[in-house]
């Protein structure tokens, strides 16, 4: 669906949504690390395979497959997370949704376009397209999990 449909989106040439994420964002939080970063090297291989991008989005979807675990522990709820948890806007709530799109796609897509870039030379244009995607990516998930994503609450 991504290659087909999403990757034709852009905002004004500067921004594109990388819809893939979300596979990666919404996986169940208890999720072992190995099987976190060989999913993601998939995921980012696969989309390699198809944009020709030789790596870019393998090395950057892995990045964020490393980097989720800490993330999810550096914003553990003061009771900790259930067995059944699950990265969703209804359960975990607004504010720990946002921190968590908005840290680990920003991560993403400050990786992403920098290698895609291979220096720093043009690093205004680059941090503008960071911020353009983040937001395009970020508003796009949350859609996604208001849409689709069941809105029972935890008890």
């Amino acid at each position: 669906m991504h290659v087909l449909l999403i990757s034709r989106l852009s905002l004004f040439n500067v921004g594109w949504c990388l819809f893939y994420l979300g596979f990666l964002l919404f996986l169940p939080i208890a999720t072992p690390i190995v099987l976190l970063l060989v999913i993601s090297f998939v995921t980012g291989f696969t989309m390699d395979l198809f944009y020709d991008t030789g790596g870019v989005h393998a090395a950057a979807a892995v990045l964020l497959g490393y980097l989720r675990p800490w993330v999810l522990k550096l914003l553990t709820p003061r009771d900790g997370y259930d067995a059944q948890d699950s990265v969703n806007i209804h359960q975990m709530g607004w504010q720990w949704f946002l921190v968590y799109l908005v840290l680990l796609v920003g991560i993403h897509h400050f990786a992403f376009f920098f290698l895609e870039l291979g220096s720093f030379s043009a690093i205004g244009l680059t941090l503008l397209k960071v911020l353009a995607s983040t937001l395009f990516t970020g508003i796009t998930m949350l859609i996604v999990q208001l849409l689709f994503f069941p809105a029972k609450r935890r008890r």
